[in-house]
């Protein structure tokens, strides 16, 4: 299985990469500058430099050719201002999104973030204009992404995210309430949807929990 991801130097992307080349799958990621590649060889994947605030679509397809899944891992990241909301957090993912059907590449994943609204014009009391920003920015990637019926898309929503050591255990469901989840456990989770094409069509929220991640997916399309 050859899976590409863009934002591959990204903390999730790397981890997950680390976990799919780890099984014997092929990797790559889109990175901005040649200077990120040693981490992702070192991940055991394969750097490609490209821009996506820059790239236009054929550039990004011709780098998802042969692939058999992709998965939209960038974002602009803490202390970047609206702007780059827009231009990572939402346009980059319409344009991997348009790359991925011009490669004929299917199975799509996007890590959005909970919360993500495309229609959340004002910010609610106490809430960051900038972090709005990203949510509404996030949200309308979703969107999207979930409007196109030439991709098997799959949404994440992670809950707040930290460093420490993955679980292995998860809540997994379309609404889970909001609570923290490590980044180990998202890369890992990722990889499940990856496996499970019976999640095709699902936006899901993720947090920490008590049931381990096969179980999680599998009561996700049980409906337990």
């Amino acid at each position: 299985m050859r899976t590409v991801i863009a934002g591959g130097h990204g903390q999730i992307a790397l981890r997950l990469e680390r976990l799919l080349a780890g099984r014997g799958d092929e990797v790559a990621g889109l990175i901005r500058r040649p200077g990120q590649a040693s981490d992702l060889l070192s991940a055991g994947a394969e750097p490609a430099v490209c821009d996506l605030e820059t790239a236009s679509v054929d550039e990004v397809a011709r780098h998802l050719q042969g692939a058999d899944a992709a998965v939209f891992a960038a974002g602009a990241g803490p202390g970047s201002g609206s702007g780059r909301k827009e231009t990572v957090d939402r346009a980059a993912a319409v344009l991997f999104a348009d790359a991925a059907e011009h490669a004929g590449v299917r199975r799509f994943l996007v890590i959005s973030s909970m919360g993500a609204n495309a229609d959340l014009t004002e910010p609610p009391a106490g809430m960051d204009p900038v972090f709005a920003t990203y949510l509404r920015a996030k949200g309308a990637a979703d969107d999207a992404v979930r409007a196109r019926p030439a991709l098997d898309w799959t949404v994440l929503r992670p809950g707040r995210l930290t460093d420490g050591p993955g679980t292995g255990r998860v809540r997994l469901a379309p609404e889970t309430g909001r609570a923290d989840i490590t980044r180990d456990d998202v890369a890992a989770v990722l990889v499940a949807l990856l496996d499970e094409p019976r999640t095709t069509g699902r936006t899901l929220e993720l947090i920490g929990g008590d049931t381990p991640i096969p179980d999680a997916v599998t009561d996700v399309l049980t409906g337990a």
